[in-house]
């Protein structure tokens, strides 16, 4: 079976961990042997690499083509209009991939179906160039894209236009489904298949001497995510004024940086908060084997994947009651969830943690059971239904 897997959402050279997960699950997809895969993950346009440009001089310094794990990646350009581009940024988005999308067919690579992820606009994308190519579309969505985008109603109208006309649709977890179904989608044209976690790369260390080699003393808490609202990483810093005797190390980069350590200055919590920039994935096991508890106080998540990569280290967490993460936190080896959103609901919440503290092999044995192999069975299924559906 041979895909076409499109998404902005894609790792590359530049910035190597940006839809990691997208690339993860094609991985453990192709290591079934029964697929192949040729990934277009466009970026928008800009004319400068010149570091002056901030964040947009990155997208200039992606190259048009390249390798990752053995799998050929192109990215394409296409324009992003700001402020007003949003309500056409899928016929922008076509129309500057589409070129790149006939040399693939050209050079003989014939691909079967084109694997969307993220329903907006990549997703009204995919569907476009399917009509134009004339190949069924399977789009995934992945938290976002159905939580907080249809509430713009012209892009809610191209999804769910999209939705209709797609072959069918994945979800990372059922609350996304049951988002999508309350949004007017046909449920039975839905599967959720939900994430899974690299079991060889996270896994329990020496504890020890993790501890050791990052400095870290005392009860500490990590919490990994980009430094933004939806984040609130705001709340574990406040959360810390109730909980006297923990630190909390922050991984990730981004606009709240300085307001996040103005606030510790200010709640007298400072010498007690780390906020470490990005953490290569490849680096953080180590991270999470050090702490004693992973915290993720998110107000939206589709499928939080750091949840389970700190259990796979044997490391149980806290996290907010909210989306895919009840499907994620679902027995007491695997954490904690919070009865509310807040800095107390958080204090509580690490709280019974530590009354209860489960053992690590508990919380890494608990993990196991969300390998990527039933993640694979259904793409592979789900996806050979699709064509079968077509050649009937």
């Amino acid at each position: 079976m041979k895909l076409l897997t499109f998404s902005t959402l894609f790792p590359n050279t530049v910035t190597p961990a940006h839809g990691i997960f997208v690339e993860t699950r094609l991985r453990y997809l192709l290591a079934s042997g029964k697929v192949q895969s040729r990934v277009v993950a466009p970026v928008p346009w800009f004319p400068s690499s010149n570091p002056r440009f901030g964040s947009y001089a990155k997208f200039a310094a992606i190259p048009a083509q390249e390798v990752r794990h053995g799998i050929d990646v192109a990215h394409p350009r296409y324009a992003l209009l700001p402020k007003i581009g949003m309500n056409v940024a899928p016929a922008l988005m076509m129309q500057g991939v589409k070129k790149t999308v006939g040399r693939i067919l050209d050079e003989g690579y014939d691909f079967d179906l084109i694997d969307a992820h993220y329903f907006y606009p990549d997703g009204v994308a995919a569907v476009m160039l399917g009509k134009y190519f004339n190949k069924p579309v399977v789009i995934t969505s992945r938290g976002t894209d159905i939580n907080l985008i249809p509430q713009y109603p012209i892009a809610r109208r191209q999804i769910l236009w999209a939705a209709r006309e797609s072959d069918a649709i994945i979800t990372v977890c059922q609350a996304l489904k049951d988002e999508m179904v309350s949004l007017g989608v046909d449920g039975a044209r839905v599967t959720p298949l939900r994430n899974g976690v690299d079991l060889e790369r996270f896994a329990p260390a020496d504890r020890a001497a993790a501890r050791s080699a990052l400095g870290m003393h005392g009860f500490t808490m990590i919490s990994v995510g980009v430094l933004d609202p939806r984040k609130s990483h705001d709340l574990g810093i406040r959360a810390l004024t109730l909980l006297p005797d923990a630190a909390l190390w922050i991984a990730g980069s981004g606009p709240e940086r300085e307001r996040l350590q103005a606030l510790a200055v200010a709640l007298g919590v400072a010498e007690r908060v780390r906020l470490l920039g990005p953490i290569a994935q490849t680096e953080l096991k180590t991270y999470y084997n050090a702490a004693d508890v992973m915290l993720l106080a998110s107000s939206r998540e589709g499928w939080a994947n750091v949840l389970l990569e700190s259990m796979a280290c044997g490391t149980p967490v806290v996290a907010s009651n909210v989306w895919g993460t009840p499907e994620v936190v679902g027995a007491p080896a695997a954490g904690v969830l919070m009865k509310e959103r807040t800095a107390a609901g958080i204090a509580e919440a690490v709280t019974a943690l530590r009354a209860a503290y489960p053992a690590h092999a508990d919380t890494r044995r608990y993990a196991e059971g969300f390998s990527w192999d039933d993640t694979t069975r259904g793409q592979l299924a789900l996806f050979e239904r699709v064509l079968n559906g077509r050649r009937r």
